[in-house]
C-alpha cells in the first residue's frame, strides 16, 4: 500500500513538473517572439491557407457563369536561430491560385503566384539593446507562366513571366531594429539589385521588360534599401502582419531615344515601394478566413489601358477593372478555407 502510494505520488510530482516545464518553454518562446535575450535557440512557426470554391448553374434566370472552380494557396513560414548576439532569421512566403471558368472551356487562369524568400543574419551591437550590424538577401520570382487575360487572343500571346523572368536578387549591408520577430526594421545605405529577365520570351519584349533593355537578359542596381515586418495579435484568434518594402536606385537616369528625346524618366527618387498586409481571423482549429492585400510601385513597369490588336494592327482599349489606378499594381484576396499552423 505504502509503495503505491509513494508510487502515484511520484507520478503525479513528475507530471506536474513535466507540466511546468511545458508551460514555461512556451513562456519562453512567447517571450523571445518579442523581445531579444542572451540566448541559444531555434525559433519557428508559420500557416498553411488553402480554400476552394466552387459554383454550378443551370437555367438559372438571373445568369451567372455556368461553371466554375478556384483554388488559392498561401504558406508563410519562418525559421530563426538565436546564439546569444547573433541572429540568423529566414522567411518565405508562397502564393499560388488558379481559376477554371465555363466561359473559358475550363481553362486555368493564374490568380496569384508569388515566390519571396528572405535571409538575414545580424550581430547585435554591445553598447545596445536592439540594434543589430545586418546583411541581407532576398529572392523574388514566381512559380509558373503568366499572360495579360485582358488582352483580346492572351492565348495565342508569348507569356508576360515565367519562373525566374523576373527573378530579383538583393543583397544589403545594414542596421536593423529588431525586437524577437514581431518587429524587423532594416536600413541600408549600400544595397544591390540584379534583375533577370528572359525579356525576348515575354510579350513586352519590344519595350524591354521590368526594367531589363531590349536584348538583353540583366539589369544591376545600386541604391538604398528599407525593409520593415510588424506582426500583431489583435486578439486570440485575428492576427495582423504587413511589410514595407522601400528600393532607390542610385543609378538611375532618364532613357532618350537616338534623336536624344527623353522617352523615359528615372531618377533615384523614383522608389520601388512594395506594401503587403494580411489579416487572419481564426474560426475554428482548421478553419480561417485570410484578407490580403498589396500593393506595388515599379517605375520599370509602366501601365497602358490600350493594346495593339494582333489581327487587326488596331489599337484597342483594355476591357478591365481598376483602370483608374494606373501605373500602381494591386492584389488582392479573400479565401476562407482550411488552415493549419506550426
Amino acid at each position: 500500500m505504502i509503495r503505491r502510494l509513494l508510487t502515484a505520488t511520484v507520478l503525479t510530482l513528475a507530471t506536474f513538473n513535466a507540466n511546468a516545464q511545458l508551460g514555461k518553454t512556451d513562456d519562453v518562446k512567447k517571450s523571445l517572439e518579442s523581445e531579444n535575450k542572451d540566448t541559444v535557440a531555434w525559433l519557428k512557426g508559420g500557416q498553411i491557407n488553402i480554400g476552394f470554391n466552387e459554383g454550378f448553374l443551370h437555367n438559372w434566370a438571373a445568369g451567372g457563369e455556368l461553371a466554375s472552380i478556384s483554388l488559392n494557396g498561401l504558406f508563410n513560414g519562418y525559421v530563426t536561430r538565436l546564439y546569444h548576439r547573433q541572429v540568423w532569421s529566414n522567411n518565405l512566403d508562397l502564393n499560388y491560385g488558379l481559376m477554371y471558368a465555363y466561359s473559358n472551356n475550363m481553362v486555368a487562369r493564374k490568380t496569384d503566384d508569388r515566390i519571396d524568400f528572405t535571409s538575414k543574419y545580424g550581430v547585435r551591437i554591445d553598447t545596445t539593446k536592439n540594434f543589430y550590424l545586418t546583411a541581407l538577401f532576398n529572392f523574388k520570382s514566381q512559380f509558373t507562366k503568366g499572360y495579360d487575360y485582358s488582352v483580346k487572343g492572351w492565348d495565342t500571346l508569348p507569356p508576360t513571366s515565367k519562373f525566374l523572368s523576373p527573378a530579383y536578387f538583393t543583397l544589403a549591408l545594414g542596421v536593423e531594429y529588431r525586437k524577437g520577430s514581431d518587429l524587423s526594421l532594416f536600413l541600408s545605405p549600400v544595397a544591390a539589385r540584379l534583375t533577370v529577365a528572359d525579356v525576348a520570351f515575354t510579350s513586352r519584349a519590344a519595350a524591354g521588360a521590368y526594367g531589363v533593355d531590349s536584348g538583353k537578359t540583366t539589369r544591376m542596381e545600386l541604391g538604398a534599401y528599407f525593409t520593415g515586418r510588424y506582426m500583431v495579435s489583435l486578439s486570440k484568434n485575428i492576427t495582423y502582419k504587413t511589410r514595407l518594402d522601400l528600393y532607390s536606385n542610385y543609378l538611375a537616369k532618364d532613357t532618350k531615344n537616338a534623336a536624344g528625346v527623353v522617352v523615359k524618366k528615372d531618377n533615384p527618387g523614383n522608389i520601388d515601394i512594395l506594401w503587403d498586409n494580411l489579416l487572419l481571423v481564426k474560426i475554428s482549429k482548421l478553419m480561417n478566413v485570410t484578407v490580403g492585400l498589396t500593393m506595388i510601385y515599379d517605375n520599370d513597369f509602366p501601365y497602358s489601358d490600350t493594346y495593339v490588336d494582333k489581327a487587326t494592327g488596331a489599337t484597342v482599349k483594355k476591357d478591365e477593372p481598376g483602370q483608374s489606378i494606373g501605373w500602381i499594381q494591386m492584389k488582392q484576396i479573400f479565401t476562407l478555407g482550411f488552415s493549419y499552423k506550426f
